[in-house]
Formats: structure tokens, C-alpha cells, sequence
């Protein structure tokens, strides 16, 4: 069996690298996906490519729209949505993401803090698991692909 899995959230660690590495050491049949991580190139695409602006609000209206070209396509795509909240930022586009992929009907991995469990009880609620650690996302998928 083989999944395509979409890493979704949180851009400022290491959790996707981790989750990526330890899947190939697993030997895992996967194929993963993510959202641009490049934060600047994220939010500045809209005005890259299609001229820029004096407010914010479009700035942020057209990279949105742009990057959700490849969000929604990977996230329908995908067998399993992997969800990552960090502790510094709100990640809105993260919960937008988790509640799509429990639209859809996706399986979800949550994946943040302990503190933050309160805060995401309802996408957590959706989830198929919770986990603390990107090694947690990795021993379900191989407990589950194995």
C-alpha cells in the first residue's frame, strides 16, 4: 500500500524534514506533499506576478488565492493530511486546511504542543489522531502502510 500525504501548517521548524527523513528510513511507500515554505516567496507572489498594491488586504488577497491553486490540489489529493500548529504563530490557514481536508473527508493527523490542545479541541475532534512529535506521525504511517 502507498499514501499521498499533504504536510500542511506551520512553516518555522523542522517538523517537515523530520516527518520526510523518517519515512525513508521506515522505507515507507509515500509521497509527500507541502504547501511554498518560503515564507517571502508565500506572501509575495500575488504582487510578483500579478502587479503590486497599495493595501495589504489584496497583497494578501492574491498570494492567497494563488497558493491555494497547489493547497487545494494536493489536499484533495491526498490519503492522509498532516496538520502542524506551532506555538508562535496563529496559524489560521493551518485550521482552514484541517477543516477542507474534514470536508473532503481526509484522514488527519493533528500535530502541535500540549498547550495548544484547548485552542484546536474542534480540529482535533476531527482528527484521526493527535500527536506531540513528527516521530509520532511517522510510527502511524508505518504501523498503518506496514
Amino acid at each position: 500500500m502507498s499514501f499521498k500525504i499533504y504536510l500542511s501548517g506551520e512553516i518555522h521548524s523542522d517538523w517537515r524534514e523530520k516527518i520526510t527523513q523518517g519515512v525513508k528510513d521506515c522505507g515507507l511507500d509515500v509521497d509527500i506533499k507541502s504547501p511554498v515554505t518560503n515564507h517571502e516567496a508565500s506572501d509575495d507572489c500575488g504582487e510578483k506576478i500579478l502587479g503590486s498594491e497599495t493595501e495589504a488586504f489584496w497583497k494578501d488577497h492574491k498570494a492567497a488565492k494563488i497558493n491555494s491553486i497547489r493547497i487545494r490540489k494536493y489536499i484533495e489529493d491526498a490519503d492522509v493530511v498532516v496538520v502542524r500548529f506551532g506555538n508562535q504563530y496563529k496559524q489560521w490557514n493551518a485550521a482552514f486546511d484541517a477543516g477542507y481536508a474534514a470536508a473532503l473527508g481526509k484522514s488527519i493527523i493533528t500535530l502541535h504542543d500540549e498547550e495548544l490542545t484547548h485552542a484546536l479541541k474542534e480540529v482535533d475532534a476531527s482528527a484521526v489522531a493527535v500527536c506531540s512529535s513528527p516521530e509520532q506521525v511517522v510510527e502511524i504511517l508505518s504501523y498503518t502502510l506496514k
